[in-house]
């Protein structure tokens, strides 16, 4: 139920239930934390890319009929486990995600790609929050996120109506980075992932969680924290590392 690929530094997580639009089991949340818990410890990997087999969905959640068969599985949209809560699983991943959007994202599927740092997202795209339509309240970030990312209003309306967003007016609305066609999206995310591959893994590990630590703080205390790490990171920069690294970036110029 879940396929790994790893090459170039980059790995491709996916889940792989398409006959139930690949949604998260209990077994595929255990295979999602197992798999991130691998992957963050193989000093190979330096990227991961999530996304979802065929082009009908990233996933569309929770599995509705395990949740619907007994009480306990109710449990699962305030489970704080890693191996229960994917959203968890990928925070306790330390280098970059990116979430290739390849179908619809609903509801827990939609919390699960606002986990990711960067979505590049199809034309086949579509995100939902449907959690008061099935009378559950969200348990993995999205009641909060989704506001910060889109604004109140506009997260109001998705959350309130249970309403479907397309690929486009989520871009327009800043939720992704880009919108691609089906058959670009994953060579459009490998070409990104193999560039921040391209960057030496303890300066995406400390820069990722630069910004994410900062992001949860108001402004001034973010500023003091990135003058913090940023005064000890740099104590250990020497200027012969500085030139090389400036040598890189002026052949990476004139290679594009």
């Amino acid at each position: 139920m879940l396929l790994i690929d790893k090459a170039d530094g980059v790995a491709v997580v996916t889940m792989n239930r398409p006959e139930a639009m690949n949604a998260m089991s209990v077994g595929l949340r255990a295979a999602l934390f197992d798999a991130f818990v691998e992957l963050n410890g193989d000093p190979e990997v330096r990227v991961a890319i999530l996304t979802g087999a065929g082009e009908r969905a990233f996933t569309a959640g929770l599995d509705l009929k395990e949740l619907g068969a007994s009480r306990d599985g109710m449990q699962a949209a305030n489970a704080i486990q890693p191996a229960a809560n994917p959203v968890r699983a990928i925070a306790h991943f330390a280098k970059p995600v990116i979430g290739a959007i390849n179908g619809v994202a609903i509801t827990g599927g939609f919390e699960l790609a606002l986990a990711c740092d960067i979505l590049i997202a199809s034309t086949n795209a579509r995100f939902a929050d449907t959690h008061a339509r099935v009378g559950i309240t969200p348990g993995w970030g999205l009641s909060q996120k989704l506001s910060r990312l889109i604004g109140v209003y506009r997260a109001k309306e998705l959350s309130l109506s249970g309403n479907f967003l397309d690929a486009k007016t989520a871009y327009d609305w800043g939720l992704v980075n880009r919108v691609v066609e089906p058959a670009e999206l994953m060579p459009a995310a490998l070409k990104l992932a193999r560039e921040i591959a391209s960057i030496p893994v303890d300066m995406l590990v400390t820069y990722k969680r630069m910004i994410d630590d900062g992001f949860a703080l108001p402004l001034g205390e973010a500023l003091a924290l990135e003058h913090e790490r940023s005064t000890v990171w740099n104590a250990d920069v020497t200027p012969e590392r500085v030139e090389a690294n400036r040598l890189a970036v002026l052949a990476r110029g004139r290679g594009r």
